[in-house]
């Protein structure tokens, strides 16, 4: 029986953020979902026990971003990726991260499996922009 993944979902975009978490319900995964940095923040607090993977969209609206949380999972160890379609404007901060990046738009499918693929090698350092 394979495990079953806990994974942070982080999405302003309503319609993007449903298609992950259903991809993400469809592999079987635990689904916690956020639309901004302070939502994440807390449930990166309160989730019981824990999160293994998250799924990073780089612009949450309203001039917020992604890298406070980012900051937070790279603090705890935990896994993390990319899904954003604002590479020109974030680029040399989203290199910064050195986290693996699937540019939007891209299938959720592909997206949940590469969050569980980090979470089954807890491999957190490496910067990748995935094929489309």
């Amino acid at each position: 029986m394979s495990r079953q993944y806990r994974l942070l979902l982080v999405e302003d975009e309503p319609l993007i953020l449903m298609d992950l978490e259903f991809a993400a319900e469809d592999r079987g995964c635990e689904v916690h979902s956020a639309t901004s940095s302070a939502h994440a923040l807390d449930i990166l607090d309160e989730a019981p026990g824990g999160i293994d993977a998250a799924v990073l969209d780089v612009s949450l609206g309203q001039g917020e971003t992604c890298f406070p949380i980012a900051d937070a999972l790279r603090e705890r160890g935990i896994p993390f990726i990319l899904h954003s379609g604002d590479l020109d404007r974030h680029d040399e901060h989203i290199r910064s991260l050195n986290a693996a990046l699937i540019a939007k738009p891209a299938a959720a499918e592909k997206v949940i499996g590469a969050a569980i693929a980090h979470a089954e090698s807890g491999e957190t350092d490496q910067f990748r922009l995935a094929a489309e």
